[in-house]
């Protein structure tokens, strides 16, 4: 369940006043009706002081009115008996400063942060070997080396490279270099190969950042071309949450808003985050607006 927080005086103002009214008839039957020893100086209506009668009757309103007695401090004073106090359920509490807000429940969707989300694809065509990985679901670590990948555009690039090194050329030398790079060799590996000036018949691939493994389609020795995803890596430290508003509360909503999240299976953990983003249009079906919501998860317990 997820609870968006928003301050609303209005609603401050309009449930004051009617706790207030409510209150008040609350305290309106005649006070003082078996003190009969005491002066009445005269009568008044509980919704306003200003209108005094010499007997009892009725309001403007129709309420009773209400006796004033001789040695009242003030004439506009309603009072109650103590056994009236306690029949009713009266309770008090000290008034005190505080901010309000409105809580919106709605359900929504874990999801990978996009922004920490690595898609692994090759610039060539090629044999996936050595696989390290086994399965979605798998932690890596950023360097961890995933598979291999023999491609004979690969080699035929690294000599092309090597071969430039050897004539001197500068122009020749540049221009293998960047075909090298465009292939998504890394810079490391350019530099070894111009150091040692060995050809790799098979090119290791590097995990770009720490994740788990998810849309992992290949197996060792597959042929893979460029149009064709390998895996992707999910940094859970962070995760996005999808939340459906309707469209009766989308005026509630603003970014950078506070939001909680609870799970079922785990009673009594709320997670804190933010509204982060507040997409363009309604759901036409539902009426329902989408938001996008972002919620640090060191612990990975919030899980796509």
């Amino acid at each position: 369940m997820i609870k968006l927080q928003k301050t609303n005086f209005k609603q401050v103002i309009l449930s004051v006043f009617f706790v207030t009214t409510l209150n008040t008839s609350l305290f309106t039957p005649v006070a003082h009706a078996a003190e009969s020893d005491q002066e009445v100086l005269y009568w008044v209506a509980p919704m306003d002081p200003n209108y005094k009668r010499d007997k009892p009757g009725k309001s403007p309103m129709g309420m009773d009115l209400v006796a004033v007695y001789a040695g009242d401090d003030k004439g506009s004073v309603i009072t109650i008996s103590p056994e009236v106090v306690q029949n009713l359920g009266v309770r008090t509490e000290k008034a005190q400063r505080t901010r309000l807000w409105r809580g919106i429940d709605t359900v929504g969707y874990v999801n990978y942060d996009e922004s920490r989300v690595s898609h692994i694809h090759l610039r060539t065509s090629g044999w996936i070997e050595n696989l390290t990985v086994k399965s979605e679901g798998e932690r890596v670590k950023k360097g961890d080396r995933l598979f291999d990948i023999y491609s004979p555009e690969l080699v035929n690039a690294q000599e092309e490279f090597v071969t430039a090194l050897t004539s001197g050329n500068t122009g020749l030398i540049n221009a293998s270099k960047d075909r090298l790079s465009a292939l998504g060799i890394s810079n490391n590996q350019i530099k070894k190969l111009k150091k040692n000036k060995k050809i790799k018949q098979r090119i290791s691939i590097y995990a770009s950042q720490d994740g788990v493994v998810s849309d992992f389609p290949v197996r060792d020795g597959m042929y893979v071309k460029p149009s064709m995803k390998v895996m992707t890596l999910g940094d859970l430290s962070s995760v996005w949450l999808l939340a459906e508003v309707f469209e009766r509360q989308v005026q509630w909503v603003e970014v950078g808003q506070l939001a909680e999240v609870s799970l079922s299976f785990i009673p009594g953990k709320l997670w804190q985050g933010k509204v982060e983003y507040i997409y363009p249009s309604l759901d036409p079906k539902t009426r329902t607006l989408k938001v996008r919501l972002r919620f640090d998860n060191p612990e990975e317990r919030l899980k796509p």
